[in-house]
């Protein structure tokens, strides 16, 4: 795309900035525009000159933004959008020709269950896309106004007013253990589900008690926590070598069957996980991204349909 100058402005700089956050290299936004890298290392000192700030600087063998890059990089995407969105055909515009890279953020689940469908409907589809899974952090940022991320799938807790959130489904939570396992036999009643055996945490926060134990301390009950982990997926293999119980959503169901572990329902009244999806109203418009938002939307409707099949 070549905007023209204004004001002795080349707007071309804001499409190479847009790359360059996104790539955090200069041979990697090179690739992507099509130049050399001395071409692109000349245009990356313009864009300091302009902005007068270094942007992206060295640590270790790669790059980092600056505070002032990831403060403007929100801006610098919706502005490109915007020009792209100008001067595109159309909203049917052929996503064979676009090339772009999109940032989800959820749990590690969500790209365990969905990467594969998605990274093929990409190759068919746009495989101009690429697709880059972010993992959720322990702390809450502002990730999809900062324009870290571009959708985020999952559990959403965003209360910030400028985010529009697009429930998919309710998932519910069941529990997980290693074959043999004594809750597999017989009854399964709240007293056995606290006592017989320890148990594992999901928490990306590193929280050591959840909806589990406010449903059990209301029967009078406590079950013995011995840590936690980031993850569903990281969960399973500690699972598996362990005697510890743990919990998990229907994603990773799948998972633990090809590990040999078995699930159970848990006997608590456990309150319903919403799942959904959400992103920042600059994207409405982009075509781009209502392909991507309909993938999702598509990959959560067949998931569902084949979950309740089993």
């Amino acid at each position: 795309m070549r905007v023209t100058q204004s004001a002795g402005l080349d707007l071309n700089l804001l499409l190479a900035l847009d790359v360059l956050l996104e790539e955090e290299s200069v041979q990697g936004a090179a690739r992507r525009l099509h130049l050399s890298e001395p071409a692109m290392s000349r245009t990356l000192g313009r864009i300091r000159k302009a902005l007068g700030d270094p942007v992206l600087v060295r640590a270790g063998r790669g790059m980092v933004p600056t505070p002032h890059a990831l403060a403007v990089r929100a801006e610098v995407s919706a502005v490109v959008e915007r020009a792209r969105a100008l001067f595109a055909p159309g909203r049917d515009a052929d996503l064979r020709t676009v090339s772009r890279t999109f940032t989800l953020l959820g749990h590690d689940a969500t790209a365990a269950a969905y990467g594969a469908a998605l990274f093929a409907r990409a190759a068919a589809e746009a495989p101009g896309i690429r697709i880059r899974f972010l993992t959720e952090s322990h702390v809450d940022a502002p990730f999809l106004r900062q324009g870290t991320a571009d959708l985020e799938v999952g559990v959403v807790d965003s209360t910030a007013p400028e985010v529009h959130v697009e429930p998919l489904r309710e998932d519910r939570m069941v529990g997980v253990v290693r074959a043999g396992h004594p809750l597999l036999e017989g009854e399964l009643t709240p007293e056995r589900f606290a006592t017989e055996g320890d148990h594992l945490i999901v928490s990306r926060r590193g929280r050591m008690q959840g909806p589990v134990d406010a449903a059990l301390a209301e029967l009078g009950l406590e079950r013995r926590v011995v840590g936690t982990v980031g993850s569903y997926p990281a969960s399973l293999f500690v699972i598996r070598d362990t005697g510890l119980v743990g919990l998990i959503g229907s994603l990773s169901v799948p998972l633990a069957a090809e590990l040999g572990l078995m699930t159970f329902e848990v006997p608590l009244p456990l309150p319903p996980l919403s799942l959904g999806m959400a992103w920042h109203p600059r994207h409405d418009a982009d075509p781009a991204h209502a392909w991507l938002r309909g993938c999702v939307r598509d990959l959560t409707l067949q998931w569902s349909a084949s979950a309740g099949a089993r």
